[in-house]
């Protein structure tokens, strides 16, 4: 009992030494409620809070396409410049075509050589230098995104990489102005420098746009409205899901592609295609003289040419030959129909010609009365000139 007792004592001591133990450090701190203390703020790095410098030489090296040779060989004394004031040495290898960075005694920040490495993966993807040398600052990071690898079919892959940079380019500076980035498409990768927030957004642009799932038009629209949406205080803490359009995928009607059928496989070879010797052989032309040979291959083109001549006659005849009345083929309904037309309008022409002859006749009364009273007055006239 005894013992019992004593190691519930000790079981006691020891976990009030624990709980001890676990709250010695959570004490109240004078800067944990300071309301001036920004704790997102990424504060400047200063020289002297290592000035022992780094015990390890680290090193990265990148390689360049074979283009970039002529201008990395110009710009390299500005990139060279700008890495000396951190300390860190670079190394151009025209030979192996490759890039390296590596820490010296010097080096007192520890993760300027991520900076770098950054630095000349960006150089080595057609960035300019001017620009792939702001890598360096703090506030600036940058993101390769490989897109070669997403799609195969080459015609496609230019088609979706031609619709992430628009006509003349619209498309890209509306996403670089809405992020806040620099983007560079350049061959199989899209290179970005910017803030984390805006690359995680270019990237999920271009990953959107090659993979065919959202057009970047209508992720510039979403961005649009949020910027609206960030300016109103009110919606800070609401979701924001009933403010953005929900964009629809239409399934587009592809064409089926054109499947060749297989040709059943045999283990033989084809047959040898008989020379231009052994035709000759076989139709005797190789035992004829040249003269002969000549005069046939003119006698074949005069047969040629006049072939197509009368083929060219056919076809100029062919305009004037006047086509077949398919009377054969009418029905019995169709007939009748034709006949009644007929007599309607053999009917309509004799009442025409009715009409024509009563008007002629009638014109020709009148022109006899005028004709008679003329001579009637003529004749009173004469009479009243002779009684004077």
């Amino acid at each position: 009992m005894a013992s019992a007792d004593e190691a519930n004592a000790a079981a006691e001591g020891t976990e009030g030494k624990n709980w001890q133990r676990k709250g010695k450090h959570k004490k109240e701190k004078p800067w944990d409620d300071d309301p001036n203390i920004d704790r997102w703020t990424v504060e400047k790095f200063d020289p002297s809070w290592n000035e022992g410098g780094l015990l390890e030489v680290s090193s990265f090296s990148t390689l360049f396409p074979q283009y970039r040779e002529k201008y990395l060989q110009e710009t390299w004394p500005i990139v060279k410049g700008a890495l000396k004031e951190f300390g860190v040495s670079c190394e151009l290898n025209l030979v192996e075509g490759s890039m390296t960075v590596s820490t010296t005694r010097k080096t007192r920040d520890p993760y300027i050589i991520l900076k770098a490495r950054d630095l000349i993966k960006l150089l080595s993807r057609s960035v300019p230098a001017p620009q792939a040398i702001k890598v360096l600052n703090d506030e600036m990071n940058c993101d390769i995104v490989k897109i070669g690898s997403i799609i195969r079919n080459k015609e496609r892959f230019v088609k979706r990489r031609e619709r992430l940079l628009g006509p003349n380019l619209s498309t890209l500076k509306a996403i670089e102005i809405l992020t806040g980035c620099y983007i560079l498409v350049q061959g199989n990768t899209v290179a970005a420098m910017g803030s984390f927030k805006g690359l995680k957004q270019v990237r999920k642009i271009v990953e959107d746009c090659i993979k065919n799932i959202k057009h970047p038009v209508y992720h510039i629209k979403e961005l649009l409205i949020k910027r609206e949406l960030a300016k109103n205080p009110a919606l800070a803490t609401e979701s924001w899901d009933r403010f953005l359009p929900n964009f629809k995928k239409k399934n587009v009607k592809q064409k089926k592609p054109n499947t060749k059928e297989k040709k059943q496989y045999t283990p033989f070879p084809p047959p040898q295609q008989p020379s231009k010797i052994d035709l000759e052989l076989e139709s005797g032309e190789y035992f004829m003289s040249d003269k002969k040979k000549s005069a046939k291959k003119w006698q074949e083109k005069l047969d040629k040419q006049s072939e197509k001549s009368e083929e060219k006659k056919r076809k100029r005849e062919a305009a004037f030959v006047p086509p077949k009345e398919n009377t054969a083929g009418l029905s019995e309904s169709a007939k009748s129909t034709n006949d009644n037309e007929i007599a309607d309008i053999t009917k309509s022409l004799k009442k025409k010609a009715k009409k024509f002859r009563n008007s002629e006749a009638e014109e020709n009364v009148k022109i006899e009365s005028y004709v008679a009273s003329n001579e009637e007055s003529r004749s009173k006239k004469k009479r009243r000139s002779s009684s004077k």
